[in-house]
């Protein structure tokens, strides 16, 4: 657990704002720490000596290269320590066996103390993937979602917080680019050098709202969280799928989807960068017959939809001659949808209102996003079946089955259960009325 009164956190702190600054801020565009770019085995070396010398968490930040290159792996890393420089650790230079032993002695120290971060859940998997894991957090972002800030982007805490705007000019650039322009550096380092002064600042509020126990249960849960298993139907989930309603066509879409992977994969690369969705679409509606139609498609672009047109018109013939064809619908497994509860389950949905609208008033009094009182899909499992005689205990057990927290439970569950008490009861009094039960 993180020591909120290390950071010299005020518990008498100024009431927190959602609002934007009405004056124009000042504009940090520079750290207020050294800047050293790790990318030798001597700067590594040099980098962990100076973080073991000094003391207190461990502020982090990764930079991915999202849209660019095939996976979500972390081509820079942000680290630093309260009295040290800002060490950018380069992992494109150190992933030789000859590095393993330093990188792995980077990897205890950073075991040996809390890390900050800003929306930890983006960053621990590509963290983890270089063996670096924390044992304790705390999530400046997760801080101000339970404080009830409306807006949770660090550029925006700052301004609410800090009082000063971040440069925010390089976020969406290619981190996997070589050598990194020093530019780009400067704003990777801005990233961790403001989370000490979030750090404090938001603890301190926390602290006052009597709301650090349930920000460290949630720092807790995000820390140990296990990655979901990936959907079987991956190539569902493409922008504009939903337009295409027979079973061939998506077996086509299947192939097209699959082909794009595997490429993608092979040369590092975006799949959307080697040929978008749309790109994906426009095909299965033409229904090209030939390879020579499939070129001449304007609507078929991408980087990659001349230079691999072999490859896409073979993903299309064997998606056409297949008779392994895939379901129009996927059969689902578990819990219906809650879309359908309406016409298919309406005492589940009449719960599901009756309970929402209860969340409802306690986000309200506890000033909390309803996300994050309680997991939506926690709540439509209470609500699904029914229980027959709702208590407190019985309601607590099965949040905690889902997964719910202590302090959520210990928020919601005496509510929650009159709710489920009183849906009950109001649609039995429905069903009494409605004219199919009238003698």
């Amino acid at each position: 657990m993180i020591d909120p009164l290390s950071s010299n956190a005020d518990a008498r702190a100024d009431s927190i704002t959602n609002e934007e600054p009405a004056v124009e801020l000042p504009i940090r565009a520079v750290p207020n720490r050294e800047i050293r770019l790790v990318d030798s085995l001597q700067g590594l070396v040099e980098a962990i000596a100076e973080l073991k010398a000094a003391s207190g968490p461990f502020a982090v930040d990764a930079e991915r290269a999202s849209g660019f290159r095939y996976g979500q792996s972390a081509y820079l890393i942000q680290i630093a320590r309260q009295d040290t420089a800002i060490f950018l650790l380069d992992p494109v230079a150190f992933q030789g066996e000859e590095h393993a032993a330093q990188l792995s002695e980077l990897s205890g120290l950073l075991a040996d103390a809390p890390w900050i971060l800003h929306a930890a859940n983006q960053d621990l998997a590509c963290l983890a993937e270089i063996g670096f894991s924390p044992v304790r957090l705390f999530d400046t972002e997760l801080g101000s979602r339970i404080l009830g800030l409306e807006r949770v982007g660090l550029g925006f805490v700052c301004e609410s917080q800090l009082g000063f705007k971040l440069a925010k000019e390089h976020s969406a650039v290619d981190w996997s680019t070589r050598p990194l322009p020093n530019g780009w550096l400067n704003y990777a380092a801005l990233d961790v050098d403001v989370l000490f002064e979030l750090w404090q600042k938001i603890s301190s509020h926390l602290i006052a709202k009597n709301k650090m126990e349930w920000a460290i249960e949630e720092f807790e849960h995000v820390r140990t969280m296990q990655p979901k298993d990936p959907k079987p139907d991956r190539w569902r989930s493409m922008t504009g799928l939903h337009e295409i309603k027979d079973a061939r066509t998506l077996t086509i879409a299947s192939h097209l989807w699959h082909s794009r992977e595997e490429l993608a994969k092979k040369l590092d690369t975006a799949p959307g960068r080697l040929i978008p969705d749309s790109s994906i679409i426009s095909v299965l509606k033409a229904n090209p017959r030939t390879k020579a139609e499939l070129a001449a498609l304007r609507s078929f672009t991408g980087r990659a939809s001349r230079n691999y047109i072999d490859l896409w018109w073979q993903a299309i013939a064997s998606g056409a001659a297949t008779r392994d064809v895939v379901d129009v619908k996927v059969k689902s497994t578990g819990m219906p949808n809650h879309r359908i509860w309406p016409n298919r389950f309406p005492e589940a949905a009449h719960r599901l209102s009756i309970a929402k609208a209860t969340l409802v008033k306690i986000c309200e009094e506890q000033a909390l996003p309803s996300e994050n009182l309680l997991t939506p899909d926690y709540l439509r499992q209470i609500c699904f079946e029914e229980i027959i005689a709702p208590t407190a205990e019985i309601v607590a057990a099965k949040l905690f089955a889902v997964g719910a927290r202590r302090w959520q439970i210990e928020l919601v569950s005496k509510k929650l259960t009159e709710a489920l008490r009183y849906a009950k009861d109001s649609y039995v009094a429905v069903e009494n009325r409605a004219p199919n039960n009238a003698e």
